[in-house]
């Protein structure tokens, strides 16, 4: 079979190469990929891992081969789920706790869009606790975690209040629920107080965010996408004594979470319209490098998938 492997010569140019067959754990349930979608850890990653290495997170696809243990769904079912780092193939193992069955009417492009930032928007609310009544600042809110947390969160009954990078990024943020959008550079003054701060960015942003948050109230982390060493104000932890601040790992997140029930959760809601997986580009499977560039240069307010 064909799979996506970093290049010898380094960058995003990407083409398919032959490896060898999905070899299953007894937990583990053979997939035919339909779709995938890409992340900004795939860039990272990109950059990190030697020639050779394989890649990709969120898949959606049809199983071929049910678990032995018999643990999953049965030959035919269509999933979608989270990879070991090894989704940008023809086929992948997936293990039966981290993947659900799709219901119908949901394609296989916002499928493979909800894992990783579906996963990640529901468990950083979780961390804020209930939200009903409060007002919730989620920065980078144009990316793909960002703007279904903003609807996660408008949907819990907050008042949400979105950051972006720029005027473009912000579009479509307001029809997903934020009753604010703005960007980076004007939202401190434009915002005031809030009670729940969910951050992606790092650096100036969740320092300016910061200031902004009430007593007792809840910060989130769950990214540094400037890669900037982290700074909160001198009088942090004085000027709002009780704040709770949480760093948010998905991949070790996950080894705690009942996965496959919480997909389900987010698939239903891609069903009945309660959520929308915003999938900004659709490209081919066989070439991921638009998709990458697009991701890389901040042009995908949303996300970006690939169809096989």
């Amino acid at each position: 079979m064909l799979a996506h492997l970093t290049p010898a010569e380094g960058g995003l140019s990407l083409r398919p190469s032959p490896v060898a067959e999905p070899e299953p754990r007894p937990d583990q349930a053979v997939v035919e990929v339909r779709a995938v979608s890409v992340n900004r850890g795939d860039l990272s990653l990109l950059a990190m891992l030697p020639p050779g290495s394989r890649l990709g997170f969120d898949v959606a696809g049809t199983v071929v081969r049910a678990a032995a243990d018999g643990s999953g769904p049965p030959p035919g079912t269509r999933v979608a789920g989270v990879a070991e780092q090894d989704g940008w193939s023809e086929r992948v193992a997936l293990a039966t706790t981290r993947l659900a069955p799709l219901p119908d009417g949901v394609e296989w492009a916002q499928a493979a869009a909800v894992p990783v930032a579906g996963l990640t928007a529901l468990y950083a609310l979780r961390y804020a606790g209930s939200v009903l009544g409060r007002r919730v600042l989620v920065t980078g809110a144009g990316g793909g975690v960002g703007r279904i947390a903003v609807q996660l969160a408008r949907a819990a009954g907050a008042d949400v209040v979105a950051w972006a990078g720029s005027a473009e990024r912000t579009k479509g943020l307001t029809g997903l629920g934020a009753g604010t959008a703005t960007t980076y550079a004007e939202g401190p003054a434009a915002t005031g107080p809030v009670d729940v701060l969910l951050d992606s960015v790092g650096g100036d942003v969740l320092r300016s965010a910061y200031g902004l948050v009430v007593r007792r109230g809840t910060v989130v982390c769950y990214g540094n996408t400037v890669r900037a060493e982290l700074s909160l104000p001198f009088d942090w932890g004085h000027a709002r004594p009780g704040v709770g601040l949480r760093y948010l790992h998905l991949f070790d997140e996950m080894t705690r979470r009942p996965v496959g029930r919480d997909l389900a959760a987010l698939f239903r809601l891609v069903a009945d319209g309660g959520l929308d997986p915003q999938v900004a580009f659709t490209g081919v499977w066989s070439d991921p490098e638009p998709a990458l560039r697009r991701l890389a240069e901040r042009r995908i307010n949303g996300k970006a998938v690939l169809l096989r």
